[in-house]
């Protein structure tokens, strides 16, 4: 048994390259062989989202905290609320973050595949966001 202590691992800021907006990532666990399941609680702020990407064996997303916006290429834009799970299949493009007046923290999990969780592609604008 092993026991990450709350505050015991440094949050970190969401790289521009990868959200727009002020993103907090909290680490959770590491993907440690032999698994291959990683986990984060990211916080978005207002307004903060993703840029399109995927995930090779997929990612779950479990919200926590306050109301946001995930969208898959080709779908509508959905609101996700506390106590949604939200599945994106392996290879769906898609992107997700908080609602444009309210912030949203969820739960991230994913799998590494060749040491590989996420291909991240072009930005969502701030059109596509608000329409």
């Amino acid at each position: 048994m092993e026991i990450k202590r709350a505050g015991s691992q440094a949050s970190t800021k969401g790289p521009t390259d990868w959200f727009t907006g002020t993103v907090r990532i909290d680490p959770l666990f590491p993907a440690a062989e032999p698994t291959r399941a990683a986990g984060n609680a990211v916080t978005f702020e207002p307004g903060a989202r993703t840029a399109w990407h995927t995930h090779p064996l997929g990612q779950t997303l479990i919200v926590t905290a306050g109301c946001g916006r995930a969208q898959r290429e080709g779908g509508p834009i959905e609101e996700i609320r506390p106590g949604d799970v939200v599945v994106f299949a392996p290879g769906e493009k898609h992107w997700h973050g908080a609602a444009p007046t309210t912030a949203l923290t969820h739960l991230a999990i994913q799998e590494n595949l060749n040491g590989k969780a996420v291909d991240w592609l072009e930005k969502v604008s701030d059109e596509h966001y608000l329409a």
